[in-house]
């Protein structure tokens, strides 16, 4: 994978969605292995002396530092991702973040756009996978919505295939919810290998075991 050449940019805009981040392992319907790594901010604003969409990866001490909400208006400076396809957001290695204006935080029903929690409450938490489709538009502002950068065992410890994925860390009688389509994991020689939920069973086993509160469902 070739990396990409680097620049550091400056930004400014108001924040859309704030969601945790996270990369995943895959390995045909065998293991799906999540990882958190942190928090993705979704703006409107300007970047690159652009007026855009885009998002920026934050880390857990920088989210808890600045108390960011939706509605936010901040500025920093980032750099452009090396690996398209190992990284969603556009930018990462955020410095010198600011908040130029706050938004009251908001609790609601679902979507849920309340204060986010820490990366230790979604790990105990686990996830199922959401649909993209609901990703995109209902539930794109709620706090449990994931979009994952997902890593392949195409030909185990030869070569990975990478993606995006969608997945949701909230309460499953969510009445938004739905998992969309089933998820095709290639592998070489092989074919019809598809995720259709039964993973999700076993990343939300901890869940029935005093692995969240009630609380957290909101």
């Amino acid at each position: 994978m070739e990396p990409q050449a680097q620049e550091q940019i400056e930004f400014q805009g108001m924040i859309r969605s704030i969601q945790p981040r996270s990369t995943v392992w895959r390995y045909k319907t065998d293991n799906r292995t999540h990882r958190l790594t942190g928090y993705n901010l979704f703006l409107t604003g300007t970047a690159k002396g652009e007026q855009r969409d885009f998002s920026v990866a934050v880390s857990e001490k920088q989210l808890q530092k600045c108390q960011f909400h939706i509605g936010d208006m901040i500025r920093s400076s980032a750099w452009t991702k090396r690996y398209a396809n190992l990284e969603y957001a556009d930018f990462y290695r955020v410095s010198k973040l600011k908040k130029l204006q706050a938004a009251e935080p908001v609790r609601t029903q679902a979507p849920f756009t309340g204060n986010l929690y820490d990366l230790a409450t979604y790990r105990r938490r686990g996830c199922r996978m959401l649909s993209d489709r609901l990703w995109k538009g209902k539930c794109f502002p709620c706090k449990w919505a994931n979009m994952a950068a997902v890593t392949i065992e195409f030909n185990f410890g030869k070569s990975q295939k990478h993606r995006f994925e969608t997945f949701c860390y909230g309460p499953e009688d969510c009445p938004l919810y739905a998992m969309g389509r089933k998820r095709g994991v290639p592998y070489i020689h092989e074919s019809g290998i598809f995720d259709e939920g039964w993973i999700d069973d076993i990343c939300l086993q901890y869940r029935y075991d005093g692995g969240y509160t009630e609380e957290e469902d909101e």
